[in-house]
């Protein structure tokens, strides 16, 4: 029996947008990827498959037990409970304490029953998740990462048939993430994960791609899936290859029949006025043939028509399937010492005292638990901070990148934000820029909130690529809150940029992509 299972669904939005239409799905199997790009509805058809939302139309057969991951656990950041009583470990650890104090009661033992550690393994355990070893700290003390930690945890030790789990790697660094994927291998029952984080993706066995194709089921994990991916826009590419190679073919032919005619009706016309054979001959010839090339227009019309249907529903397939890249401008800049800190000592995270020099083509992966001083450093760097010990020298002009992108006015538009930023540049020269990533016409005036995370990444990596000088990137998790087509599209942009950048991120795969050549671990 399916985990979940849906026919024909369909959500459209109150002002008549409609989101996504006739998808079915059925969830056979324990270990599940929901990707698509972001805006495409994954939340929700998710929310729709457990019961929580109503689709605009279609039917779900709801699973019998369910527990749901989001990525704001609001009510714990709002409430009083503590870390025990959100684990439901409260009763036990009261009762010890009551045993402790002289309470023999045999209600007490019971509760315990053969649980006399549990103190000490829950501290040990908090302590391993990077969360307070005290069971009795309040939830609304801890911060985003510690609650989703926690969060991730009591879900992962239920026993729930069904686990839908959006976004859990979001936050995480790579030690916790680590456990996450331990955690997921050995729950019992089933999990689908909506995520962009592809370690995680790679511990699935099945992938569900929702698209404006629908929602189609790529058998394996997201290695597989992209392999059949580039195989499938492959396969695609080779059709309208053959298309336009049918269509060239049908217009050589359609050129030989037209000359053909042309021959006949010029050998009827010299016949005819050499009274060689009789009028009522060659008009029923005249007529034959009339008639033969109407029909042969028609045909070649037809599968004109057919063959241009054909091509122009690949070339939508193929813009929805083909990879999209960022082109940045291509300066060289000149290679020089950028950063030098010596026996640097951070405000906050890290005591140890930091030597490093930094050079202009450095494309550093810096790494570390969270907490560790990672965005202190570079908020050093940015002078936001100042070292508590030691000297830094800085030779090079800065640009931050957050997951957010704060770097983008949220009150100016894209084409008023990259002309701001950019010294010099003329609002013909940023229309051009703009329509290069895909911004055409009048949605160069959209306001910066109004963008997603992805189209701020674009107009962000744009402004970067067009400085007078190539800036030192400061990147802090910048891939966080992005698709995995626009994680793919930053981390080619940064492979391609000119100059250096010290990137914090949990995503190995992203930094790789990224073309980094040196790292750092705080």
């Amino acid at each position: 029996m399916p985990f979940l299972q849906a026919n024909n669904l369909s959500f459209q939005f109150d002002n008549g947008e409609m989101l996504f239409q006739q998808v079915s799905c059925s969830m056979t199997t324990y270990r599940v990827g929901l990707v698509g790009r972001n805006g495409i509805g994954k939340s929700i058809l998710a929310s729709i498959l457990i019961g929580e939302q109503t689709p605009s139309d279609g039917s779900v057969s709801v699973p019998q037990s369910y527990a749901v991951y989001r990525q704001q656990p609001s009510h714990l950041l709002s409430g009083d409970l503590s870390i025990a009583q959100f684990l439901g470990k409260d009763d036990i650890l009261e009762a010890l304490k009551q045993i402790q104090s002289g309470d023999c009661s045999e209600y007490w033992f019971e509760v315990v029953g053969e649980q006399w550690d549990i103190f000490n393994r829950l501290s040990q355990q908090l302590k391993q998740m990077g969360l307070p070893p005290d069971p009795d700290f309040p939830c609304a003390k801890l911060s985003g990462g510690q609650l989703a930690r926690l969060q991730l945890w009591q879900l992962l030790d239920s026993d729930v048939e069904l686990l839908i789990l959006d976004e859990p790697s979001n936050h995480l660094d790579s030690q916790v993430k680590q456990w996450l994927i331990d955690a997921m291998r050995v729950f019992d029952g089933a999990i689908l994960l909506i995520s962009h984080d592809r370690e995680l993706l790679r511990e699935m066995e099945e992938i569900w791609e929702l698209s404006g194709l629908g929602l189609q089921v790529f058998g394996g994990n997201y290695d597989i899936y992209a392999e059949q991916k580039r195989a499938e826009l492959q396969a695609v590419e080779r059709q309208l290859a053959s298309i336009d190679k049918q269509k060239k073919k049908l217009e050589e032919q359609a050129q030989r029949n037209r000359e053909k005619a042309e021959q006949r009706a010029a050998q009827g016309n010299r016949l005819r006025k050499e009274g060689s054979q009789a009028k009522i001959i060659l008009d029923g010839k005249k007529d034959k043939a009339t008639a033969s090339a109407s029909n042969r227009s028609k045909n070649e019309q037809h599968r004109q028509v057919s063959l241009q249907e054909k091509a122009q529903t690949l070339k939508a397939r193929k813009e929805l399937m083909k990879e999209q890249k960022i082109y940045l401008a291509d300066s060289q800049s000149r290679l020089r010492k950028v950063v030098t800190m010596l026996e640097g000592v951070l405000p906050f995270g890290r005591s140890e005292p930091i030597t490093l020099q930094i050079h202009s083509d450095d494309k550093i992966h810096l790494t570390g638990r969270n907490g560790c001083g990672k965005s202190t450093f570079l908020k050093t760097l940015l002078g936001v901070f100042s070292l508590k010990k030691g000297e830094m020298q800085l030779n090079t002009s800065l640009y931050y990148l957050d997951q957010h992108f704060g770097s983008i006015h949220p009150q100016l538009s894209m084409l008023d934000n990259l002309i701001e930023q950019c010294h010099g540049m003329k609002e013909s020269d940023a229309r051009t820029l703009l329509a290069g990533i895909g911004f055409r016409r009048d949605s160069v005036f959209r306001l910066g909130h109004m963008l997603s995370g992805g189209e701020k990444m674009k107009l962000a990596m744009l402004i970067v690529s067009h400085q007078l000088e190539q800036p030192l990137l400061l990147l802090d998790e910048p891939d966080n809150h992005l698709d995995l087509d626009s994680k793919i599209m930053l981390a080619q942009a940064l492979s391609n940029y000119r100059g250096g950048f010290i990137l914090v991120s949990h995503d190995h795969d992203f930094a790789d992509e990224s073309g980094v050549n040196r790292k750092i671990c705080f």
